[in-house]
């Protein structure tokens, strides 16, 4: 009696496809198969298997089961939940997935094993070798060195066939963390949060709890002792620990490794694909017990997960934005509950969605108020640059740069804060007013002056600065506007040329081990003055740090989408938390041409509850999150009049449901891309909507022309 197997494909495909089943071929749900799709056979996965009899129709026979780790049935299932919920296909969340099963395997090494032949000529030597290479697998440089002969000894004994090289595929292996190993001394808000994970994960339950200190009360150190914790009580036990950066990776590394003698493995963009390999093997064969990550390590096939942290929850880097689009905090609560795991959602500025889940009880809220040891929360001031402006050509005002000589004067350092890349953010023609733009895109070009280009930061567009206006041919006539951190660090370096001054953000920093040199630089005082972006602005601990000044406060409330208060909030408040980590007190600037903003005032008054509670009142009023869902569609085509024409049509086939309002369609802010035009729609939902269901439906009902791309965003992050 044949079989039928529903087999995933890694292509932006509806469904699975249904397979013939091979007699003598035995499959289970989970293995990874090699499946025909025209004339290529594709790497799939089988998500059901059925009884083929009565069959009315002729299938393709599956061609092989490949001999790769098969995807456990929780991750599957995450798989599957998580294509429903971000009303895309399952095969883009299944590529993720698969990501490491697809990367090129490790090259084999040769290793010697003994043939159990006897050395015709017996020696000493000759006998620790072949006894060496009974007892151990080894390459023969090795076992030379084990066996404490010459190269010359081995490789007689191959000769003579007393021994033989094989070739095999290196093992991926982690060393097991120690959960005693450097346990450190926790203060006693640190050791009651640690107290209760301790008995949240003891349970063996999925629960969720909010880990909220400040900046520098010692979050890292509680959740690795619920990791210890939980890793005690089942060896066997695997724990993720996601980042919204890949900056901060090595710094968190680091730490584990401190904390449990071994170094976890490593899960981000930046890591080589033979690494990406390794580690999906050692996760899969349940031979790796922490992993640190990115966003996309959710979609890793774990065996024992037990504890998932999401470390600076709030942060805007988990929401994935092209491709398969998804929230890695949402996503990790999923995961958490399909795993049947604990969650830690640690931030010292929570997002209003998980603030308002531990208001009303649906996660334990843990908080941390006051910082580690002696170090207190930095003083915050505003500069008003109405009354104090920087001079003409300058961006650093008066008083930020006074306060900049006394913290140097005493030998401690200063972060300059712009979340912004590049040398200037504008390069227009002062003869025709022409902005620059990237071709067939709204989208302005940013000047570099390191490297003497233009390049777009949305399309990767990139061109040296020409000499001339390319619109008008007027010589001489493009001028940057506004700042970058190179600009700053140009001005920094005039105002201070004594001192010893860096950049950190992307465009200076090309790997995540470069950037913890720079970070361990700053660390051990090797640096005066640091101009960084928000890449420097979280999860780093700088014992000398005492002055931060934020050189543009109001830039993330330009634009208006409705988290722009929140972020703004968050973000100023991360990058001020650097200041007066250790002993030293600490103190921030922040230059604004609206201090009397809520916002500003808040984060003077560091008064975080109070903008929050007005924050959720103003949401709560208009129905938005977390009182409410968001989903947007964006549309996209070549031809402006096949674009109107069909979003009109598409308007038409929104389907009708109680608590759901439609907007648009409106043209996106950045209304060209790529030579793209861009149409926007934004539904609002009630709480109680399944907003994922609705997209899904409306998206079934259309089907675009040619060219037209349609985008689904569920819980939008970008508005633009």
């Amino acid at each position: 009696m044949g079989q039928i197997a529903s087999v995933l494909l890694p292509m932006p495909l509806p469904e699975a496809f249904d397979y013939d089943v091979p007699d003598g071929l035995e499959l289970a749900v989970g293995d990874q198969v090699a499946a025909p799709l025209g004339p290529r056979l594709i790497r799939g996965v089988v998500t059901a298997l059925r009884d083929g009899t009565g069959g009315n129709r002729p299938l393709k026979v599956l061609a092989e089961r490949l001999d790769e780790p098969p995807l456990p049935p929780a991750t599957l299932e995450f798989i599957l939940w998580a294509a429903r919920y971000a009303a895309d296909v399952p095969g883009a969340a299944l590529s993720i997935a698969l990501r490491g099963a697809r990367a090129p395997q490790p090259r084999p090494v040769r290793i010697v094993e003994a043939t159990g032949l006897a050395p015709g000529r017996p020696t000493p030597a000759r006998t620790r070798v072949v006894e060496a290479a009974g007892q151990a697998r080894l390459a023969p440089a090795d076992l030379a060195r084990a066996a404490g002969v010459s190269g010359g000894v081995v490789k007689a004994l191959l000769d003579e066939g007393v021994l033989r090289l094989v070739e095999e595929r290196p093992v991926a292996r982690f060393h097991a963390p120690d959960p005693v190993f450097a346990a450190p001394a926790l203060n006693p808000s640190q050791a009651a949060a640690r107290d209760a994970l301790d008995r949240m994960t003891a349970t063996g339950d999925f629960q969720v709890a909010l880990l909220d200190g400040v900046t520098g009360s010692g979050k890292t150190e509680v959740y690795l002792e619920a990791a210890a914790a939980v890793l005690a009580r089942d060896p066997e036990a695997q724990v993720l620990i996601l980042l919204p950066e890949i900056a901060l990776t090595q710094a968190v590394i680091a730490r584990v490794a401190a904390r449990f003698g071994a170094a976890p493995a490593e899960w981000h963009s930046g890591i080589a694909p033979p690494q990406r390999r390794r580690v999906w093997e050692a996760v899969s064969g349940d031979r790796c017990r922490i992993v640190v990550g990115a966003r996309s390590a959710l979609f890793l096939p774990f065996q024992h997960l037990k504890l998932i942290v999401v470390d600076e929850e709030h942060d805007s880097s988990f929401k994935q934005e092209d491709g398969f689009i998804y929230q890695g905090r949402d996503l990790a609560v999923a995961r958490g509950k399909i795993e049947n795991c604990a969650v830690v959602l640690a931030s010292a500025t929570p997002s209003l969605e998980t603030l308002r889940n531990a208001e009303t009880g649906r996660y334990r809220w843990l908080r941390l108020a006051s910082r580690h040891g002696t170090a207190r929360l930095p003083d915050i001031d505003l500069v008003d640059l109405r009354e104090t402006p920087p001079d003409t050509g300058r961006w650093l005002s008066p008083p930020l740069v006074m306060a900049m000589a006394e913290t140097w004067g005493r030998g401690e350092q200063t972060l300059l804060f712009l979340n912004r890349r590049g040398y200037a953010p504008l390069v227009l023609c002062k003869a025709c007013g022409e902005r620059l733009c990237a071709p067939d895109s709204d989208s302005w070009l940013v000047e570099h002056r390191y490297s003497g280009r233009l390049v777009c930061h949305l399309t990767g567009f990139s061109m040296l600065k020409p000499k001339a206006c390319p619109y008008c041919g007027a010589a001489d006539s493009l001028v940057s506007i506004g700042p970058g951190v190179e600009r700053v660090e140009e001005e920094a370096r005039s105002l201070f040329p004594e001192a010893r001054i860096a950049v950190f953000s992307s465009d200076t920093i090309f790997d995540p081990r470069e950037g913890r040199r720079l970070i361990e630089a700053m660390e051990r005082g090797e640096i005066d003055i640091l101009v960084a972006t928000q890449a420097a602005a979280k999860g780093h601990n700088f014992p000398n740090l005492t002055l931060v000044g934020v050189v543009d406060a109001d830039l993330g409330l330009r634009g208006g989408d409705l988290r722009a208060a929140e972020r703004t909030y968050q973000l100023l408040a991360q990058a001020t938390g650097r200041a007066g980590r250790r002993d030293r007190p600490g103190r921030a600037l922040l230059q604004t041409y609206a201090p009397e903003h809520p916002v500003m005032q808040a984060l003077k008054a560091q008064d975080r509850d109070a903008f929050n509670a007005a924050e959720l009142d103003e949401r709560e009023a208009a129905g938005l999150p977390p009182f409410g869902r968001l989903a947007a569609a964006i549309v996209s085509g070549p031809d402006a009049q096949a674009l109107d024409a069909f979003v009109r049509t598409m308007a038409q086939a929104a389907p009708n449901g109680e608590g759901v309002d439609v907007f648009g369609p409106a043209d996106a802010p950045l209304s060209l891309i790529r030579g793209r035009r861009r149409k926007r729609f934004l539904v609002r939902a009630d709480r109680g909507v399944d907003l994922s269901a609705y997209m899904a439906a409306w998206r079934a009902r259309i089907r675009p022309p040619g060219q037209i791309r349609v985008t689904i965003d569920v819980d939008p992050y970008s508005f633009l």
